[in-house]
Order: structure tokens, then C-alpha cells, then sequence
């Protein structure tokens, strides 16, 4: 009895034999590592805009104005007083915003952290467009935290 081959054997022999007929697999196989390789690096461009969001908000510019404050603030300290939340709340929320952005800097080499991080930084999110809500902004406003909620539903899911 002959010896049982593996089928990748079986089909490089055959891909020896008869190349032509088998340029498809290997264009399958070359199309293959391309879409993984734009994917890595599309997460990873995705990382590096939320984490530098969201740490040029909380640190760069947690004390000036932007179009996008709640209500009428000028800083994230006044904004979150429109909000009627405390100043321990703010100091709260920004802590886990700032590790969230962090953890996904350092995803890029441990990609165990991407996932919890951008779950953690959507879920925050949510929160963030709740509140402009609440303030009963117009929809620019809220905006900023429906892009980056988008973009850690993508993170999460690559």
C-alpha cells in the first residue's frame, strides 16, 4: 500500500505538474496575507487616533474651549458642572479614559489589551453622548464621541 500524502502535497505536486491552472491559489494565497496585513495595520492606525483623542483632550487641552463642550463651557471642569456632575466624577472618568488610550498605545505590541480597552473607551462614550443628550445639545457636539464610539466598535471587532 502506497503512504497517505497531505493535501498540500498532493496540490504542490499538482501545482508542479500543471502551474497554470493553479495561479488562482496561489493569487488566493497572496490576496489572503495582503487583506491581513491592511487589517493590522488598519486597527492599529485606529489605536493611534483614539489614544491621541483622547489624550490630547484630557491632557493638551482639558482646560481650554472647544465647539464641542457641553452646554456652554470653556474647559472639561465646567463642562462636567453643566453636566451636574462632580469634580471627583470628572477626575474619575478622565483616569479611565486616559489608562483606555494608554492600553491601546500598548496594544499595538500586546494585542490582549485592544479589545478590553476599546470597550471600556466606547462604553465611556455612550456616556459621554448621554450627557449631550441631556444638555439637549445640537448633534455637532455630540459627534466627536459618536466617531471614536465607532472606532472602538471597530477595534473591538477586528
Amino acid at each position: 500500500m502506497g503512504k497517505l500524502r497531505s493535501l498540500g502535497a498532493v496540490l504542490e505536486d499538482a501545482r508542479r505538474e500543471s502551474p497554470s491552472e493553479f495561479d488562482w491559489l496561489a493569487n488566493f494565497e497572496k490576496v489572503g496575507h495582503f487583506r491581513a496585513f491592511a487589517m493590522d495595520k488598519l486597527l492599529i492606525a485606529l489605536q493611534i487616533i483614539v489614544a491621541l483623542g483622547i489624550l490630547n483632550v484630557w491632557i493638551l487641552r482639558s482646560g481650554k474651549p472647544t465647539p464641542f463642550r457641553g452646554g456652554a463651557a470653556q474647559s472639561l471642569r465646567e463642562e462636567f458642572s453643566a453636566y451636574g456632575l462632580p469634580l471627583w466624577f470628572m477626575r474619575v472618568i478622565g483616569g479611565l479614559k486616559v489608562i483606555c488610550a494608554l492600553a491601546l498605545v500598548v496594544a499595538i505590541w500586546d494585542h490582549r489589551l485592544a479589545r478590553p480597552a476599546a470597550i471600556g473607551l466606547g462604553l465611556l462614550m455612550v456616556g459621554a453622548f448621554a450627557m449631550h443628550i441631556k444638555l439637549k445639545d445640537p448633534f455637532q457636539k455630540s459627534l466627536p464621541s459618536l466617531v471614536v464610539l465607532a472606532m472602538c466598535v471597530a477595534i473591538a471587532l477586528l
